[in-house]
């Protein structure tokens, strides 16, 4: 029996103090957005092609349109902005710069609310600051983590490590592995340990090097970087980062590539900030 006042799991109800906090936080992040010549954009619920973005298709809600065409939920933001940026407006709008503040839905019954931007042949070092002084505007300033994609893609197309292991991030196995190197970079967390990369074949070193570079720029106190990260998003090739504050993930991104189209992007986790807020409200 479903009682009248139930909502289904893994959906939001937002009231009172809650509701306020996402309200706030909204308008502070998306009239910096604008300051910064970002533009607002709202994307379609239902699209033709979220399924081009994820490893694990299982997560997304399917229906039909009226031609009996397969159309999805919108699960992530930044493949249909790009699409729609380019290929839509691209030809009567030259802006490289938008923001949307729109929720993703997932199977079963999961909502996540996000505020995030994309920069069309925008860098990652820009993208990365914009999200920091965001995050920084609503009173939160945690962990960030910034990994290199193209780490674990080579693992695995030259050097023999299984894309689930990498995946499902297996210390175990890949302590095993007989390339002591490899072993190295399970152990690697600060920026200092990408002080000397001698013991590495010359690929690995080159992303090395650029996730050094990256990781010594930020202007942040609290850093770590996680070379062996691999992120469920296919359009990820490159630079990426997380935000972490305790087990909460509030924002995430990087540099991609769609359609042979370079950016950057990023998307903040509404409903952690709020949860983060929530909390040091009770302290």
């Amino acid at each position: 029996m479903i009682f009248e006042h139930e909502i289904p799991s893994g959906s939001k109800l937002y009231f009172g103090k809650s509701a306020k906090l996402k309200r706030e936080i909204e308008f502070i992040t998306s009239k910096r957005l604008e300051e910064l010549g970002f533009e607002e954009i709202v994307t379609p619920l239902f699209s033709y092609h979220q399924h081009d973005s994820f490893d694990n298709t299982d997560t997304l809600i399917r229906l039909n349109d009226n031609h009996n065409h397969t159309v999805t939920l919108r699960a992530d933001s930044t493949p249909d902005v790009l699409r729609i940026a380019t290929k839509r407006l691209g030809r009567s709008v030259e802006l490289k710069k938008w923001f949307y503040i729109q929720p993703t839905v997932t199977f079963p019954t999961t909502e996540h609310y996000q505020v995030g931007g994309e920069i069309l042949h925008g860098d990652f070092q820009n993208t990365l600051s914009v999200t920091l002084e965001l995050l920084s505007l609503i009173g939160l300033k945690p962990l960030l983590q910034i990994s290199n994609m193209r780490i674990p893609q080579l693992l695995n197309e030259k050097y023999g490590v299984s894309i689930d292991v990498l995946k499902n991030m297996n210390v175990e196995t890949l302590l095993e592995d007989k390339n002591i190197w490899i072993k190295s970079l399970v152990m690697m967390h600060s920026v200092s340990d990408l002080d000397n990369l001698d013991i590495y074949p010359e690929d690995v070193k080159g992303e090395l090097q650029k996730l050094k570079h990256e990781a010594s720029s930020v202007d942040y106190a609290n850093v770590i970087i996680s070379p062996l990260y691999y992120s469920k998003m296919r359009y990820y090739e490159s630079l990426t980062f997380k935000i972490f504050s305790g087990n909460s993930l509030l924002a995430m991104g990087g540099s991609y590539t769609i359609d042979n189209e370079n950016a950057s992007g990023f998307a903040i986790y509404t409903d952690e900030c709020i949860h983060q807020k929530m909390n040091q409200g009770m302290k």
